[in-house]
């Protein structure tokens, strides 16, 4: 995964230290299928996601993410889970504390495919096809799959 480069900018600052990120990820649905892709870096099974920007909208974020990675177009219509994820280490030492922002979203055009080398492969896949995607990740669709429930909120005690 490419790191933005505004982080590149402040971890010339910080270092390693913790960088609180705000990041989405875009539960995409078209018809009765999922889209998922193993992620280049790791070789996980997940739905699309990526790191807002500056100044950037999270829910066009999450468009914005699945025409980069993925190469379709697509309409946030619902947050469906907030959640801070566990710090991230990375084998550089950089550490960050994401908050995750799950969006529903729906398909509106295109094919998937690997669109900028974050995923080898992208595609459409049922329910009952998910076996290999990240636990984290099921989670994610069971709380996107509603079209109206209220959004989730880990936490909050």
């Amino acid at each position: 995964m490419a790191t933005p480069e505004f982080v590149l900018a402040l971890r010339e600052k910080i270092g390693h230290a913790p960088l609180p990120l705000v990041g989405v990820t875009a539960v995409v649905f078209k018809d009765e299928k999922i889209l998922v892709g193993r992620r280049a870096d790791n070789g996980s099974w997940q739905c699309v996601a990526g790191i807002v920007e500056p100044g950037e909208e999270p829910a066009d974020t999450a468009v914005r993410e699945c025409l980069e990675e993925a190469g379709v177009k697509v309409r946030a219509t619902r947050l469906a889970l907030v959640q801070q994820l566990p710090r991230t280490t990375y084998a550089n030492g950089d550490q960050v504390d994401y908050i995750d922002l799950v969006f529903r979203c729906d398909w509106v055009d295109g094919d998937p495919h690997p669109a900028d080398g974050e995923l080898t492969e992208v595609g459409w896949y049922g329910l009952g096809e998910l076996a290999q995607v990240e636990q984290s990740h099921l989670r994610k669709i069971a709380l996107a799959i509603a079209e109206d429930d209220p959004a989730s909120f880990s936490g909050g005690r």
